[in-house]
Protein backbone atom coordinates (compact mmCIF):
# COMPACT_ATOMS: atom_id res chain seq x y z
CA UNK A 1 0.00 0.00 0.00
CA UNK A 2 2.98 2.95 0.38
CA UNK A 3 3.70 2.70 -2.95
CA UNK A 4 0.20 3.16 -4.14
CA UNK A 5 0.19 6.20 -1.55
CA UNK A 6 3.51 7.10 -2.92
CA UNK A 7 1.87 7.17 -6.55
CA UNK A 8 -1.12 8.89 -5.29
CA UNK A 9 1.17 11.52 -3.68
CA UNK A 10 3.43 12.25 -7.40
CA UNK A 11 0.27 12.40 -9.30
CA UNK A 12 -0.53 15.15 -7.01
CA UNK A 13 2.37 16.78 -6.78
CA UNK A 14 1.67 17.24 -10.84
CA UNK A 15 -1.38 18.81 -10.10
CA UNK A 16 -0.24 21.34 -7.70
CA UNK A 17 2.90 21.89 -9.56
CA UNK A 18 0.11 23.10 -12.64
CA UNK A 19 -1.78 25.03 -10.28
CA UNK A 20 1.27 27.05 -9.60
CA UNK A 21 1.02 28.61 -13.26
CA UNK A 22 -2.65 29.74 -12.20
CA UNK A 23 -2.22 31.27 -9.10
CA UNK A 24 -0.82 34.46 -10.40
CA UNK A 25 1.64 34.85 -7.24
CA UNK A 26 -0.99 33.90 -4.79
CA UNK A 27 -3.83 36.82 -6.46
CA UNK A 28 -6.32 34.69 -8.29
CA UNK A 29 -8.07 33.01 -4.63
CA UNK A 30 -10.21 29.37 -5.95
CA UNK A 31 -6.56 28.46 -8.05
CA UNK A 32 -4.75 29.71 -5.12
CA UNK A 33 -7.30 26.93 -3.03
CA UNK A 34 -6.71 24.32 -5.10
CA UNK A 35 -3.04 24.54 -5.23
CA UNK A 36 -2.87 24.63 -1.35
CA UNK A 37 -5.57 21.88 -1.29
CA UNK A 38 -3.41 19.61 -3.83
CA UNK A 39 -0.55 20.44 -1.50
CA UNK A 40 -1.71 19.45 1.38
CA UNK A 41 -2.74 16.00 -0.10
CA UNK A 42 -0.03 15.00 -1.69
CA UNK A 43 1.99 15.76 1.49
CA UNK A 44 -0.54 13.93 3.51
CA UNK A 45 0.14 10.80 0.67
CA UNK A 46 3.36 11.29 1.01
CA UNK A 47 4.10 11.21 5.03
CA UNK A 48 1.70 7.97 4.85
CA UNK A 49 3.90 6.31 2.34
CA UNK A 50 6.99 7.07 4.74
CA UNK A 51 5.91 5.17 7.61
CA UNK A 52 6.94 2.26 5.54
CA UNK A 53 9.76 3.36 2.92
CA UNK A 54 12.50 4.59 3.15
CA UNK A 55 12.40 8.58 3.29
CA UNK A 56 15.21 9.20 0.99
CA UNK A 57 13.55 6.48 -1.69
CA UNK A 58 10.30 7.86 -1.03
CA UNK A 59 11.13 11.71 -1.30
CA UNK A 60 13.06 10.67 -4.59
CA UNK A 61 10.07 8.67 -6.25
CA UNK A 62 8.00 11.35 -5.17
CA UNK A 63 9.72 14.12 -6.46
CA UNK A 64 10.27 12.12 -9.87
CA UNK A 65 6.88 11.19 -10.83
CA UNK A 66 6.29 15.12 -10.25
CA UNK A 67 8.89 15.91 -12.30
CA UNK A 68 8.34 13.77 -15.28
CA UNK A 69 4.60 14.39 -14.71
CA UNK A 70 4.72 18.29 -15.10
CA UNK A 71 7.29 17.99 -18.07
CA UNK A 72 4.62 15.81 -20.12
CA UNK A 73 1.99 17.95 -18.93
CA UNK A 74 3.74 21.32 -20.05
CA UNK A 75 4.90 19.16 -23.33
CA UNK A 76 1.23 18.10 -23.92
CA UNK A 77 -1.07 20.84 -22.93
CA UNK A 78 1.13 23.93 -22.77
CA UNK A 79 2.94 23.72 -25.93
CA UNK A 80 6.20 23.54 -24.37
CA UNK A 81 9.33 22.36 -26.68
CA UNK A 82 10.54 18.62 -26.90
CA UNK A 83 13.66 17.89 -27.51
CA UNK A 84 15.40 15.16 -27.64
CA UNK A 85 17.48 15.84 -24.56
CA UNK A 86 14.34 16.19 -22.58
CA UNK A 87 13.11 12.97 -24.06
CA UNK A 88 16.65 11.44 -23.19
CA UNK A 89 16.41 12.86 -19.53
CA UNK A 90 13.02 12.02 -18.90
CA UNK A 91 13.62 8.41 -19.25
CA UNK A 92 16.72 8.50 -16.82
CA UNK A 93 14.17 9.71 -14.30
CA UNK A 94 12.05 7.20 -15.20
CA UNK A 95 14.74 4.71 -15.39
CA UNK A 96 16.29 6.07 -11.80
CA UNK A 97 12.42 5.86 -9.99
CA UNK A 98 11.93 2.07 -11.39
CA UNK A 99 15.69 0.88 -10.03
CA UNK A 100 14.79 3.27 -6.68
CA UNK A 101 11.58 0.68 -6.63
CA UNK A 102 13.35 -2.48 -7.28
CA UNK A 103 15.82 -1.80 -4.31
CA UNK A 104 13.06 -0.86 -1.96
CA UNK A 105 11.52 -3.99 -2.33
Amino acid sequence: MPWVYLLFAGLLEIGWAVGLKYVNGWTKFWPSVITITLMVISLGFLSLAMRSLPMGTAYAVWTGIGAVGTVLVGISFFGEPRTATQVVSIALIVVGLLGLKLAAS
